[in-house]
């Protein structure tokens, strides 16, 4: 994996803290956008684990800076926004990456792909050798069923097979959502769309704004 991609300076600091917003449900039910359960959220996988209730597919106001179609990540509680007009934006559930792996800055959508095939790069290997060399697009594959692929970076927010994961913090710096919802966003983003990962020091205080550390 490549290096970790930092913001650096007053102004680049300053231009995700404008992004930050504060975040209220806008409804306590999921935003579900094909009237059944969301994938990975119904009843407990074979190992045992359910996702939480707030990973869930939903619509919640939103205040931001950043034009509608933007996506905000917050690595530090695992959300994915994508920012809608009038307040609101579409939250989703992710999973980040692991302790050594996380990364903040800003990126856009270089390209986009259905079923994405899996080469893992030359640093991933290193690390762990017993991981195949190539992967073809499907349902075993471990970048689920789309892939939209950072600029400048091995990092992508693809898919999974393992949708108990989501919530976790297990990546190598990718962002992970689980299949219904990565085909949502997906739909929806265009290459060159601006993508801002927040710090994960970042934390939610009591009243719901946010604070740096």
């Amino acid at each position: 994996m490549n290096k970790t991609c930092r913001l650096g300076g007053a102004a680049a600091l300053a231009a995700i803290i404008a992004a930050t917003a504060f975040v209220s449900e806008a409804s306590a039910n999921p935003f579900n956008f094909f009237g059944q359960p969301l994938f990975g959220y119904g009843p407990p996988t074979d190992n045992g684990n359910q996702a939480r209730a707030d990973l869930q597919r939903r619509v919640v106001d939103f205040r931001s800076n950043e034009a509608p179609g933007t996506i905000i990540i917050d690595t530090g509680n695992t959300y994915l926004y994508f920012i809608l007009p009038g307040g609101q934006a579409i939250r989703y559930g992710i999973g980040v990456g692991r302790e050594g792996f996380t990364w903040s800055g800003v990126k856009t959508i270089e390209r986009k792909a259905e079923w994405p095939d899996w080469t893992p790069p030359p640093e991933m290997i290193e690390r762990s050798p017993y991981l195949p060399r190539f992967t073809a697009g499907g349902e075993g594959n471990p970048l689920g069923a789309r892939a939209l692929y950072l600029s400048g970076s091995f990092y992508r927010i693809h898919g999974t097979n393992a949708p108990w994961s989501i919530g976790s913090r297990a990546t190598s710096g990718c962002i992970r959502m689980v299949n219904d919802d990565v085909i949502d966003l997906y739909s929806r983003v265009k290459v060159g769309t601006k993508v801002i990962v927040l710090p994960a020091t970042e934390q939610r205080t009591a009243s719901g704004f946010r604070a740096f550390f």
